[in-house]
């Protein structure tokens, strides 16, 4: 969090402090040499085409449109039609109107309906179905309607596989599309959020001109191909997800050569022993033509499957391939056959054709998905498409299962919390290997899984094995005929009993209330007190504060938030963390004499002393407990905690880095030693490690310390190896500790989000926390001045809604460091919005993501295997570097060969005895990225408002060798352009950083690369203003003027 005026962190284990490696280093380091800067201006020109082309991109631009947007309401349509439709000649039948019934008695039961806005149904169109169906197959359907013959209509559906025909079947197939179609349009015009069709029969079966397994006309499909083609709002692309057991071969067949349509299905194969029995239903299946990789089967080739294997599809295949595809609308097909019981197994819009046969009790399904968990999958994917997602049910035949399961997906669509479900852990063999094996097909179209292990048919000990297949002709063949009668699975009495008993368990158990106030937020003034007296221009100072409170107020945030007041903190509670004599050297330093007081100031170095520091640090923590406590009594659901000064690098016993009594540690104990909690996730998201607050609870496994952070091999504040991926925890307490260091600058939300998917959340899902509290520092934010990394804050608030799915909704969010104000407010901001349920906006990664980032994430996957199953087996697979011998290439550019070679390379810099740590290739990448534009948020501005505060140069021009006026350092040293002193940079000990905000001098130039920033702008600036002191630099440095060209 903090990295000016480093002090050491007290180690316990007589832990090096890094400074004094680092300034032998720094005193020894080169400059970039001609050779270079000439290859990084070839990258500029090569990257900017032209030098006055000019791209500014406001970071800011989304978190603006984002300002009104809440969340609209949720629609459910059903008709009472659909009951009528039901198997003449079998009263047993599955597919029964009982299927719909229970699902509304259910959804009634539990006060959802009425918290719905109802739509009215309507039959959909001849026209609309043409655009999917053939007019010969509506023709067949159509003749069905008022037939009473129950001997013609069974005949007639023996030439079909698993179809009855009713009289009222016409009728029921064109409300149940109609009313699907209907949901689309009132999501895409903005009436409500999202919403759910509760219709039958079920469409994912239906052919173009085939009736199949139990459907008629493809629901889904034709509301898909309707959004398409909206009269006025169209989108452009759409995920569906078929959670059904079975696989929606009809919907695959309609999209599989369209690029506009995702279409990802996870359902029961068995190696196509498993029914609709076809060879298109396995992975290697996706797409053809514009539409290949637009395809997505994850085929279960065992029973028994359950919520830790759908998890693992989730996270490594299925949010991965969402998230670069970013649909505009998600549709669900909501099959609950892969729930326990039943006896059959990223974007602008979001379909779920949601057939509950996979959910636990469903003798179709076999398998063993708990009805709880589909409002955890419907969850992920409601951070989608701007929130627009529409439900569809698709099969179910447990209906106990499907009643249950269905409704707590539309109590996820109203923004209820996700109800709490059990630990998860190593999921199996099986569904690992598939999940190998769609991402070894599939990497070559998604950046997402391109890092996953490459794996040929030949390879794959699975294939290719010879299994029972069939075709899915248009027509059915004249001589087929199937069995009407007796021709489902049926679940023996006793195995009945003891699946309806853990149901009933499993209902009675899964607590579904929560308190009526959904979030609450603390503020007390006291926290404005300390500040520093020498510096008003410190980073850490009370602006923070007042900037996040007007932005939540601006936001309209404050007034949809239970109000808390701050309050002291006990000595007993501050005595959870930090010994007594801590507390008392506090409570003493804030009285001494100014003279003493800054002697302390100075003793501590990243510390400042104010005469109410000790009272705003005190009001801090126990402002924070005010939080705590609304949310374990069950007065909010949530709590956000706006505090100062921060807390995460405070040992027990010594100050740190801003930081006096550690808060969110004295919070978590507080929850587990008053509250009597047993677990506790800490998650920490501040660039800087929490030192402070893994000492206090590494030996502690009630509480799980994630920490994502900068490190730069050690070299980073808080420069410790203790912030290393190999730091585990001790004793008992080992595995509860989790670092993911990054050993570069620039990472940004393709890390973070990667970083979320492989680690943070299948950990947090097997240590199922009782309560989740996030060390929320924005100084990874973009354009933080001590982070420097490019986390956007619409990226804080996807991440804040994926915590909010553990510990039943119980998250609170405690401001840690963040000294961009205008970044820090809106990325809090961002995350006030999440946890009130806001429909979040679309994130622009660009997957993959950098690969010293993917090291770290496999180093840290590799290690804490051994502690936790759920990362076992993963899929994220190291990255290898090969080391090319570099041969000369006749008449090529000396300067593009510079870049080749740097860049195919893998070598350390180094003058003086130690090396810097900085492999050649990443120099050349940064170089790169530098003067392209990619390795800031921000291209550099033309039109800076601080142009006139630059003044004519002393005539003495400028020295490049010139050390900083303070510190005597002679790296990455700045000149600034008002009155021409030379200091450091942000990343040495920070004194230009504090001279432009200080002094109000905001335009400097680096001697480094000649670049120049305004600290108040918060951007690289090129304007020919600033041409005359460029060029004086570039005479110092080399002697001559800048070649024509390059100015």
């Amino acid at each position: 969090m903090a990295t000016i005026s480093k002090g050491s962190p007290k180690s316990k284990k007589g832990r090096e402090s890094g400074e004094g490696v680092i300034r032998k280093k720094a005193a020894n380091r080169a400059g970039p040499s001609a050779a270079l800067l000439e290859a990084k201006r070839k990258a500029m020109k090569k990257g900017k085409g032209h030098k006055d082309d000019v791209i500014v991109r406001d970071v800011y631009e989304v978190m603006r449109g984002w300002k009104d947007v809440q969340r609209k309401g949720t629609a459910v349509i059903w008709d009472k039609c659909m009951l009528n439709h039901k198997a003449l000649w079998d009263d047993n039948y599955p597919e029964c109107p009982e299927r719909l019934s229970s699902v509304i008695e259910r959804v009634t039961s539990l006060g959802l309906m009425e918290r719905c806005l109802p739509l009215s149904p309507r039959a959909v169109t001849k026209e609309e179905i043409l655009m999917l169906h053939t007019e010969n197959h509506l023709t067949k359907l159509a003749g069905t309607a008022g037939c009473f013959d129950s001997e013609k209509l069974e005949e007639l559906s023996s030439h079909y596989d698993a179809v009855f025909f009713h009289p009222s079947t016409y009728e029921a197939s064109l409300m149940a599309a109609g009313s699907t179609i209907e949901l689309i349009d009132a999501i895409l015009e903005g009436k409500v959020q999202n919403g759910m069709a509760i219709v039958r029969p079920p469409g994912h079966h239906a052919m173009k001109s085939q009736f199949c397994g139990y459907c008629f006309l493809n629901n889904v499909a034709l509301a898909a191909n309707h959004a398409l083609c909206h009269r006025s709002r169209p989108v452009s692309k759409i995920l569906i997800v078929d959670w059904d057991v079975h696989h929606g071969q009809a919907t695959q067949q309609m999209f599989y050569d369209d690029p506009r349509v995702l279409y990802f299905s996870i359902h029961r194969y068995e190696n196509g022993e498993f029914w609709p029995n076809l060879r298109e239903s396995d992975f290697d299946f996706v797409g053809e033509g514009k539409g290949v990789g637009y395809n997505f089967n994850v085929p279960l080739n065992e029973t028994g499957m359950g919520n830790k294997d759908y998890f693992a599809i989730l996270q490594n295949v299925l949010m991965p391939v969402a998230y670069e595809f970013q649909p505009d609308l998600v549709l669900v097909s909501a099959g609950y056959d892969a729930a326990l019981g039943c006896p059959e197994f990223c974007p602008e819009l979001v379909i779920v054709s949601s057939g509950y046969d996979s959910a636990l009790g469903d003798e179709k399904g076999e398998m063993v998905v708990t009805p709880a968990f589909y409002a955890h999958m419907t969850a992920s994917l409601a951070n989608l498409a701007n929130g627009k997602i529409a439900v569809v049910l698709e099969g179910g035949y447990c209906l106990k299962s499907l009643a249950e399961g269905a409704a707590l997906t539309l109590r996820s669509l109203l923004g209820d919390p996700c109800p709490v479900i059990e630990a998860l852990g190593e999921p199996s063999n099986s569904v690992l290997e598939t999940i190998e094996n769609v991402k070894s097909l599939q990497s070559p179209y998604w950046a997402s899984l391109s890092q996953a292990k490459k794996v040929s048919m030949k390879e794959n000990d699975r294939k290719p094995q010879v299994y029972p297949q069939k075709e899915s002709p248009n027509e059915p063949a004249e001589d087929m005929t199937f069995e009407t009668r007796d021709c489902y699975p049926v679940l023996p009495e006793e195995k009945r009993l003891d699946v309806d008993a853990k149901l009933d368990s499993l209902i009675i158990g899964t607590r579904l209330t929560f308190p009526a106030e959904r979030l609450c937020i603390v503020f007390d003034d006291r926290m404005l007190k300390h500040k520093n007296l020498r510096d008003p221009g410190h980073p850490e100072k009370p602006d923070r504060l007042f900037a996040c409170m007007d932005r939540l107020r601006e936001y309209g945030i404050e007034d949809r938030c239970h109000q808390l007041q701050g309050r002291l903190a006990t000595e007993e509670e501050l005595l959870l963390c930090h010994p007594k004599s801590h507390v008392e050297w506090l409570r003493r330093a804030s009285i001494l004499e100014r003279k003493e007081m800054i002697k302390q100031e100075e003793e501590l170095q990243s510390i400042y002393l104010h005469p109410d520091t000790y009272e705003s640090a005190v009001v801090a923590a126990g402002s924070l407990l005010q939080v705590i406590d609304a949310v374990l009594n069950e007065n909010c659901l949530c709590g956000v905690a706006p505090i100062r000064p921060p807390g995460h690098h405070a040992e027990p016993d010594e100050a740190c880095g801003f930081c006096f009594f550690n808060n969110a540690a004295i919070a978590a104990r507080y929850a587990t030693s008053v509250h009597g909690l047993d677990r506790v996730l800490l998650l920490d998201w501040d660039v800087h490690h929490g030192n402070g607050t893994q000492h206090i609870f590494e030996s502690d496994p009630k509480v799980l310390y994630i920490s994502l952070h900068r490190y730069d091999n050690g070299s980073f504040f808080p420069s410790s190896k203790d912030a290393n991926y190999t730091v585990v925890g001790e004793g008992i307490g080992k595995g509860y500790n989790v670092n993911i260091p990054w050993n570069k600058r620039g990472v940004g939300d393709t890390e973070y989000i990667y970083a979320f998917q492989q680690v943070v959340m299948p950990i947090a899902y097997e240590y199922a926390p009782q309560l989740v509290i996030v060390s929320a520092g924005f100084d990874a934010a973009v354009g933080d001045p001590l982070g420097g990394c490019r986390v956007t804050p619409e990226a804080y608030g996807h991440m804040t809604s994926w915590l909010s799915s553990l510990a039943g909704g119980k998250v609170v969010v405690v401001l840690e460091g963040g000294y961009n104000v205008t970044s820090t407010s809106l990325s809090l901001v961002a995350c006030t919005k999440a946890l009130l349920g806001d429909p979040l906006p679309p994130l622009g990664v660009a997957f993959p993501c950098q690969p010293h980032a993917l090291n770290s994430i496999q180093n840290v996957v590799s290690t804490h295997q051994v502690y936790w199953p759920a990362l076992r087996k993963t899929a994220v697979q190291q990255v290898e570097t090969e080391v090319q011998p570099v041969s000369e290439q006749p008449n090529a550019d000396p300067t593009q060969q510079i870049c080749d070679a740097l860049s195919s390379i893998d070598l350390e810099i180094a003058t003086g005895d130690e090396a810097c740590g900085v492999s050649a290739s990443g120099i050349a990448a940064a170089l790169q990225m530098e003067f392209a534009g990619e390795a800031y948020a921000v291209v550099p501005i033309r039109d800076c408002p601080h142009l006139n505060r630059v003044n004519k140069l002393p005539e003495c021009g400028l020295d490049h060798k010139a050390p900083c006026a303070q510190c005597g350092s002679c790296i990455e040293n700045w000149v600034c352009l008002t009155c021409f002193v030379v200091l450091c940079g942000r990343y040495v000990n920070e004194h230009m950083m504090f001279h432009g905000v200080e002094d109000q001098h905001p335009l400097t130039l680096g001697m480094a690369d000649l670049s120049v920033w305004c600290y108040m702008c918060e951007a690289y600036i090129d304007n020919p203003v600033l041409f005359e002191a460029r060029n004086a630099a570039h005479v110092s440095k080399f002697g001559c003027e800048i070649p024509p060209g390059q100015q």
